[in-house]
């Protein structure tokens, strides 16, 4: 049971947004700063954010090259390049409104291994750069094979390596410390442990019935909603085309004499892994078991990561001594195109989701996208 104050003071706002990742925090941030007097509620079931916006790698990138070119065949140019532009904007816009020391953003490049069946992919690399004039007219991709030997690689299976400048990778954490700090500095209220059972529209308001631990289930009320739940989005709104994928990642204990430091990424991008310090962090693996992945539980999947522990040992750090220090999941959203969704439900729901494993590239835009759509702009 509530009390008089509680229910005077705590149930009633303009917006409320359903989850505090990264899409949700920089939704609620876009609206306070479009529209500084409405008030904006951001509720999350869990004490962290339940997908992967505090689980993820941590990567600032827009794609790699073999990554592309397999959009580019799925996709076509058109949606390929409007997906890249939208990642890249959105790094400029999250690096602009945190700044890159809040976030530990370390412009540190991005690499990409190439394998023997990917060598065709080099051939591409000019292609695949005239497309991008337009966003970057000085390229983007260079092909450095002897890159292999300097960074300690396994030569006998690492044949070339392809370079972009533009990329680079910043902490998980201090992103969203930085961006729960900021949303609080605009007068966003965040509550946590608050998890949305029901989404209910009527002529008036929306009512949005939340269960709590203590005091049982709570109907908030709000003119308008943005469901931000991204792999989750289906257990509120079913009707929804999103796909959960689970990330597995590992992480070592401090490598002495770290030869290397960047973002990398291999095979389309199912794989990636940067130095956290002179630890590595590697994660991936999905295509390994795409069905037992499809899923929104935190498990660990063994197969996996006996996998990403064999690269470690054969490929990134082959005659290196090394230990494991931990690994985690994340789960991500997917869409059946690999575009982001903002869509309008009704006059007063709104979705925003599907980031397809680039949430810290593509949060900042989406967010702004998905606040538009809230205020009618």
């Amino acid at each position: 049971m509530l009390s008089f104050w509680e229910s005077e003071s705590f149930l009633s706002y303009d917006t409320i947004v359903i989850g505090s990742g990264i899409v949700g925090l920089s939704t609620a941030i876009s609206l306070k700063e479009k529209a500084p007097e409405r008030s904006v509620l951001v509720l999350e079931r869990g004490l962290f954010p339940t997908g992967a916006s505090t689980r993820n790698a941590g990567f600032a990138c827009f794609g790699s090259l073999s990554e592309i070119l397999s959009d580019l065949q799925q996709g076509g140019i058109d949606k390929t390049l409007a997906v890249i532009e939208k990642r890249v904007c959105g790094l400029a816009r999250l690096r602009e409104r945190l700044g890159d020391a809040a976030i530990d953003y370390q412009p540190v490049g991005g690499f990409e291994l190439i394998f023997e069946q990917a060598l065709p992919a080099l051939s591409q690399i000019e292609l695949v750069n005239e497309l991008l004039r337009k966003v970057y007219p000085e390229g983007v991709y260079t092909d450095c094979p002897k890159l292999v030997a300097r960074f300690g690689f396994q030569q006998a299976l690492v044949r070339s390596m392809v370079y972009n400048p533009h990329e680079g990778h910043l902490h998980t954490g201090l992103l969203m410390r930085a961006l729960l700090r900021l949303a609080q500095e605009k007068g966003v209220e965040i509550r946590t442990g608050a998890e949305v059972v029901d989404i209910e529209e009527n002529d008036s308001c929306m009512k949005i019935h939340v269960q709590e631990l203590t005091r049982g289930q709570i109907a908030f009320r709000a003119e308008q909603v943005a469901v931000c739940t991204n792999a989750f989005t289906q257990t509120l709104l079913p009707h929804t085309t999103i796909s959960p994928g689970r990330g597995q990642v590992i992480i070592t204990k401090p490598v002495p004499n770290l030869p290397w430091e960047g973002a990398f990424h291999f095979n389309e991008g199912f794989y990636y892994f940067r130095n956290v310090g002179n630890r590595v962090l590697l994660g991936g693996g999905r295509n390994l078991a795409f069905e037992e992945e499809t899923s929104t539980q935190m498990q660990a999947n063994p197969v996996i990561l006996a996998e990403l522990e064999r690269l470690l040992r054969e490929v990134i750090l082959p005659g290196q001594a090394w230990e494991l220090a931990q690994h985690w999941s994340g789960v991500m959203g997917f869409s059946d195109d690999k575009q982001p969704i903002m869509q309008k439900i009704s006059p007063r729901l709104v979705l925003g989701f599907a980031c397809n494993g680039m949430g810290v590239s593509l949060a900042s835009t989406v967010g702004d996208e998905v606040a538009d759509l809230l205020l009618g702009s």
